[in-house]
């Protein structure tokens, strides 16, 4: 499955009532360590079916930035149910990303 782009459009339908839980990615163009975990992102959206992945560019998107609480980016949210049950800032290893999950 590819990467979705979330946006405050499809973010209700695409996260909130998704029946998989979602891994998001909050990203600027900008930010070198977000440019490092992006690969990550991709990689495990290929290899994983059984969840969802999104980015969300906290520079477009700046309500869903606000909602989330981000304050330094990269920053990743786990949602399962419609509910954040794991978040984790800053760039860091596949191993760790998927252990969010």
């Amino acid at each position: 499955m590819s990467v979705l782009v979330i946006t405050k459009e499809n973010f209700e339908a695409e996260v909130m009532n998704s029946d998989k839980p979602v891994l998001l990615d909050f990203y600027a163009d900008w930010c070198g360590p977000c440019r490092m975990v992006g690969p990550l992102i991709s990689e495990i959206s290929e290899e994983r079916s059984d969840i969802k992945v999104g980015k969300i560019n906290v520079d477009e998107q700046s309500e869903l930035a606000a909602k989330f609480g981000v304050m330094s980016i990269p920053m990743l949210a786990v949602i399962k149910d419609g509910k954040t049950v794991n978040t984790a800032v800053g760039a860091r290893p596949k191993e760790q990303i998927l252990d969010l999950l």
